[in-house]
């Protein structure tokens, strides 16, 4: 039975370890974000762009969200107390449940903007948001290879890397659209390219939401449930 409960303990403390060694991809992460935000702000209010600042308050959702997760990371190395006998390794699951949520709720908003636009369209600077979009696209895939290496250990890191790259992809949208644009003159491209994207991100992030509801109910990892293959029968007493 001793061995059991050793075992038990270790595969647990192996599964919550994951995010404790990314502090300073998350420490990068969270800079390098608030810098791209202050930037993207500054950069749509000169180039008249409602996009870019709806994108920048989407990119300030990943600032908090790498705050939630860096914060969980580091309680689930702290020992168990008297009050939390089981340890704080729970608050990774709960900071990566925040993170499904929060990116949801900036593809909500998003996509209110993106039906905003098709109704009315306007003129904007598209050099300036291509290269402000481009810049995203450099930012946000760094972030990303920072969690690349250990998005499958930890759902938490994957919550954090799923962010990102999905961040990455929505500047790689807006700078063809900007550039679409450019060359077209159509307004309409911009949102129609919004709603492929937002399709896709919310598409490619169901399956972290629905894990992660999944484990703050204790439920047990898809991966650990056995399933025989063949039935069994106890053989009959003679």
């Amino acid at each position: 039975m001793a061995h059991s409960h050793d075992h038990h303990s270790h595969d647990h403390h192996h599964h919550s370890h994951a995010p404790a060694e990314f502090g300073r991809a998350f420490g990068i992460g969270i800079a390098l974000n608030v810098a791209f935000v202050i930037a993207e702000v500054v950069g749509g209010l000169w180039a008249n762009s409602t996009a870019l600042l709806s994108d920048a308050g989407h990119n300030l959702s990943d600032v908090l969200s790498l705050a939630l997760a860096w914060g969980a990371a580091v309680l689930a190395k702290r020992r168990s107390s008297a009050r939390y006998t089981y340890g704080y390794k729970g608050a990774t699951i709960q900071a990566a449940l925040i993170n499904a949520a929060l990116l949801y709720a900036a593809l909500g908003a998003i996509l209110w903007e993106t039906i905003e636009h098709l109704r009315h369209p306007e003129p904007v600077n598209g050099k300036l948001v291509m290269l402000l979009a481009g810049l995203g696209i450099v930012v946000n895939g760094f972030t990303a290879w920072l969690f690349s290496r250990g998005q499958k250990g930890d759902v938490n890191v994957r919550g954090a890397y799923l962010h990102m790259l999905t961040d990455a992809l929505v500047s790689a949208g807006v700078v063809v659209g900007g550039g679409l644009v450019l060359w077209t003159g159509w307004l309409w491209l911009d949102p129609a390219i919004s709603f492929i994207i937002l399709a896709v991100i919310a598409y490619s992030s169901w399956g972290l939401l629905r894990e992660t509801v999944q484990l703050s109910l204790q439920a047990v990892p898809p991966v650990l449930i056995w399933k025989p293959s063949a039935p069994f029968y106890w053989p009959s007493p003679a």
